[in-house]
């Protein structure tokens, strides 16, 4: 009975797509790959909001249910609630045929399974896909890395035109994509150019493009360079989209980094905190390491969680990312989760690091408290299930209050960490 009222739900909610589709045209942009699909997204729709007016939905509204839904900007209701989804049916025929405010519309679409895509590809057809990484995530639902490529660069089969970022796609995979639009520190088509961090935590930024008229410069809170694509594809679509320098420029300044990703939060003692909890990739894993190795702290400490859904890779790419830690730059590893626990803790030993295993965020909590001082900078990363790292943020706060800045605070997160690390 679920499976058969899903589906025709989504009958009916795609083609309702079709006809708002039919009948406005509105510029539809979709964001794949396997990390930084959802910071890409809030760039690209803060950017765009400056000249057009942008439909968009936070958070990972990216399946063959929600995604519809983030056309008339519907939060998506129970399955099973019937009365809930009539309302919802009832308010998208109003904007079809009472008229549709938006020029642009951006999605995010899932590729976290083989097969994920092609849920999307009957259903699905947008002016721009942007694909901002094949990387090493999801890997237990994958059987290798040519399984996620070939999902991954299933966006050009559903968009007009593909914004790549080559930081994050092989050049093999590259050969793939006809006639891409690219955007990174070597891009063609919008070329980044990252100055270091300032003693206020702002870096500065020049995005270049083919179009002489399109060159923006900004000093961003962004402050992990692994943000920077994302800003870049925003750019770069803000020119497609015949925005002026001014209004990219603007856009630019307007984006912030959010909960559970590279944000910064004052700690105790006047330490820094790096919360950046959301989840965590071996490349992302890495590329927050490079963001602490950069600051300049009289003492650093990497909280470093377990990444969840590796498979049979999970092994080795701890290893790998263990490997990553510098006794040099970190005055201590903490450890949390099996995986982390096992391979990275001791890979990051083997490199010199002092390591401390956790098998709760709180425990790790409890060991960073008392080395906290003046200056003292924590980065603290991981995946959810087993690890939810932002509880070690959380108690690190200087102020309590911030706890509403951070990732999974409402009641039934509350409920599924006390489950997962009751006594």
């Amino acid at each position: 009975m679920k499976k058969l009222f899903k589906s025709i739900i989504v009958w009916v909610l795609w083609r309702q797509v079709d006809r708002l589709r039919a009948k406005y045209k509105p510029t539809v942009i979709a964001v794949a790959g396997s990390i930084g699909k959802t910071g890409t997204k809030r760039a690209i729709a803060t950017v765009l909001t400056e000249g057009k007016k942008v439909q968009w939905q936070d958070g990972n509204y990216n399946d063959i249910v929600s995604v519809p839904l983030i056309f008339f900007g519907q939060k998506m209701p129970s399955l099973l609630n019937p009365v809930g989804w009539i309302k919802v049916l009832i308010s998208n025929e109003r904007q079809i045929h009472s008229g549709y405010p938006y020029e642009v519309v951006v999605l995010e679409v899932g590729t976290d399974y083989e097969g994920n895509m092609d849920l999307f590809t009957p259903r699905l057809k947008v002016d721009y896909g942007v694909l901002t990484a094949i990387a090493a995530e999801h890997l237990v639902n994958f059987s290798d890395m040519e399984a996620v490529a070939t999902e991954e660069l299933k966006i050009t089969e559903i968009a007009n035109k593909v914004l790549v970022n080559i930081e994050e796609v092989d050049a093999r995979y590259m050969k793939r994509i006809n006639s891409p639009l690219t955007y990174g520190t070597d891009a063609k088509d919008c070329h980044i150019s990252a100055g270091k961090l300032s003693k206020d935590f702002k870096r500065p930024v020049v995005f270049t493009t083919k179009d002489p008229s399109i060159r923006a410069s900004v000093k961003t809170r962004m402050i992990g360079q692994q943000n920077l694509p994302g800003m870049a594809a925003a750019v770069l679509l803000g020119s497609q989209l015949r925005l002026s320098q001014k209004q990219i420029q603007k856009g630019l300044e307007l984006i912030q980094p959010f909960a559970g990703r590279m944000q910064l939060l004052l700690g105790r003692k006047q330490s820094l905190l790096i919360d950046d909890t959301y989840n965590a990739s071996p490349e992302a894993v890495k590329a927050a390491l490079d963001t602490l190795y950069e600051i300049s702290a009289p003492q650093k400490i990497a909280v470093l969680g377990q990444m969840n859904e590796l498979g049979k890779f999970s092994k080795e790419l701890h290893i790998e990312v263990g490997t990553y830690c510098k006794a040099g730059e970190l005055d201590l590893v903490v450890t949390i989760g099996a995986d982390a626990n096992a391979y990275l803790a001791e890979a990051a030993e083997k490199a010199g690091c002092k390591v401390v295993r956790c098998p709760s965020p709180y425990h790790a909590a409890d060991i960073i408290k008392p080395l906290l001082t003046k200056g003292t900078v924590v980065l603290i990363k991981g995946s959810q299930n087993g690890v939810f790292a932002e509880e070690t943020t959380k108690l690190l706060l200087q102020r309590p209050s911030d706890a509403k800045r951070l990732v999974r605070q409402d009641k039934k997160w509350i409920s599924v960490k006390a489950k997962q690390f009751k006594a």
